[in-house]
């Protein structure tokens, strides 16, 4: 009997025969709180089935981070020589051990209706309520409503026992309820709140214009592509689109339909935020192929951002190009989900994949303590792999001018990850430079700072239902913008036998604002106190945490991102 074959048997000896050894929780740093906007509705049948996603322990994590960062910094050797997902899979596969404990595990539970993914890093089974409140002991499932939405999920903790504890990282579909999302229409009734009355409108012409883009400025690369992710029941209608591109894409070359949609779309009425997203990266990186992925939502015990994950790993052929409007507050994860979620963006980035995630819409964020308040970051906008993407507008609303900041963009410093070395020079100087900054208790002056770029946010045109809308705003809005200019960009870089961009954010910030114009008036929201008075961060010249760097102006960034060796 072989050494693997032997630790194997050991293992399930003391998992199957010893009950006196005490199980542990595997994400005990993590309190199980129900967001107040989900109502609990009953117990779910003891039959019923239920999917769960089991995250397995990866290897050579570290291994995979110093790739990623080498193969995305022009000063190395191995600048833009990515890895395919086969290369990838043998790098981060989980050990045959890990593999067959946790299958073995499963198994003696009466588990064995289960899928997997290439990297082979991810189990997802299905299985009735009775049998997995047995493998997961301390769980009870209900089923939860918000918005007519249901989903099934328990609110006390689980345990895994010690032996298989050490080859996962989580286990998706049992506690985590997604979050409600960027808010477009909270955000509109806040700027009508506000004050604001009549506005020039954010069109592609304005956008287009603001950022120097010529009617010549389409994709042509055969092999180009990107990409827009929808959760929560948030899908785009095909005639939306074609009706946009009608209305304000006649002076340029485009394209009126999605080359792919990867899921199911759902039916009735189309999201705001998918009609948005759709079309402002499709008008943005125009006549560039586009796909979307969705999750219907459909399944009350899936996770959608978590079904994209793994998609993305189980994909040979995906756009170059990502962008995601999505989030959670940093304090309502446990660190072992985002350290996982953060090697999903590695394994991607490490592939050529560049990914941009909206800010948010709530500035610096509020949490409200006992003692004192302090601002709160937002996932996955604060993971050192993706480029953040944050929001502004017109100093004059009647007028394609300068920027300012959009007081509603995300942007701050997290509490969990430290703050990457790409980023330390020009963090360290935004606040030795700035002077009037929060108090040092209300933000980790040590983390990753976001964002990291920035574009319009405010008052966008979208058709959705075939009815053109006004008043459109949030980071949702920037962040595809931002992704159509990558794309861009991309497609200039195929043209002359380049890789594609990657992972964004070691080149930014080696460009020290370079390609973009420079946001320095404005500031954010935050808590509503005495000590902040409800401002968070203002911005300033350089890096700063509401704008990042700034807007893109295409030909100069074009320039420094194509013409670099």
């Amino acid at each position: 009997m072989n050494v693997t074959k032997m630790r194997i048997l050991l293992a399930f000896c003391v998992l199957l025969c010893s009950s006196l050894i005490l199980s542990q929780h595997l994400e005990a740093d993590q309190d199980i709180l129900i967001p107040e906007d989900w109502t609990r509705v009953g117990r779910i049948d003891p039959t019923e089935k239920l999917e769960l996603t089991f995250a397995l322990r990866q290897q050579n994590v570290d291994q995979l981070e110093h790739l990623l960062l080498l193969v995305s910094d022009p000063g190395s050797a191995q600048y833009g020589k990515h890895l395919t997902l086969e290369e990838v899979a043998a790098l981060v596969r989980p050990s045959q051990l890990t593999q067959k404990v946790v299958r073995h595990w499963l198994q003696s539970h009466g588990v064995t209706d289960c899928q997997t993914i290439l990297t082979q890093d991810f189990l997802q089974c299905t299985m009735n309520t009775q049998v997995a409140e047995a493998l997961l002991p301390g769980i009870e499932f209900h089923r939860y409503v918000r918005d007519g939405i249901f989903l099934v999920r328990s609110s006390s903790a689980y345990q895994v026992h010690e032996d298989v504890l050490q080859h996962l990282d989580f286990v998706g579909g049992v506690h985590r309820f997604p979050p409600k999302g960027q808010g477009l229409n909270e955000v509109l009734t806040k700027r009508r709140r506000s004050g604001a009355k009549f506005h020039l409108g954010n069109t592609p012409a304005t956008l287009r214009s603001r950022y120097n883009l010529t009617a010549a400025d389409v994709g042509s690369a055969q092999n180009n592509s990107q990409a827009v992710a929808q959760f929560l029941e948030q899908f785009y209608h095909p005639a939306d689109l074609a009706e946009f591109m009608t209305l304000f894409g006649r002076s340029f070359q485009h394209l009126s339909k999605i080359d792919r949609v990867v899921g199911v779309q759902g039916a009735g009425k189309a999201g705001l935020e998918a009609s948005l997203d759709v079309e402002y990266i499709m008008s943005t990186g125009a006549n560039i192929s586009t796909w979307v992925f969705t999750n219907p939502g459909r399944h009350e015990t899936q996770e959608p951002f978590l079904q994209w994950m793994m998609l993305l790993s189980n994909m040979t052929d995906i756009p170059w190009v990502h962008t995601i409007s999505y989030g959670d507050d940093e304090d309502s994860l446990s660190s072992a989900y985002m350290m996982r979620i953060n090697t999903e963006f590695m394994k991607a980035g490490v592939r050529g994949i560049s990914i941009l995630f909206a800010s948010g819409d709530s500035g610096a964020g509020c949490r409200h303590l006992t003692k004192e308040n302090s601002f709160r970051p937002s996932f996955p906008a604060s993971s050192p792999y993706v480029t953040t993407v944050g929001g502004t507008s017109f100093k004059n609303p009647f007028k394609v001018t300068y920027e300012v900041t959009d007081y509603i963009s995300g942007g701050g410093f997290s509490n969990v990850f430290k703050m990457p070395d790409y980023q330390v020079s020009a963090v360290e100087g935004y606040l030795k430079a700035v002077s009037g900054l929060p108090p040092k208790t209300y933000f980790n002056t040590s983390g990753r700072a976001y964002p990291d770029i920035a574009a319009l946010s405010d008052n966008y045109w979208v058709v959705t239902d075939r009815v053109p809308v006004p008043w459109v705003s949030g980071t949702s809005a920037s962040t595809p913008v931002v992704g159509g200019i990558l794309s861009l960009i991309n497609d200039q870089r195929f043209l002359k036998g380049l890789p594609s961009l990657g992972f964004l954010n070691p080149r930014l910030y080696q460009l020290q604002g370079q390609g973009l114009f420079d946001v320095t008036d404005g500031c954010h929201l935050s808590c509503l106190d005495e000590q902040v008075q409800g401002q968070g961060f203002c911005a300033a010249p350089s890096w700063d945490p509401v704008t990042g760097w700034g807007t893109p102006n295409y030909p100069a960034l074009l320039a420094a991102l194509v013409l670099e060796k």
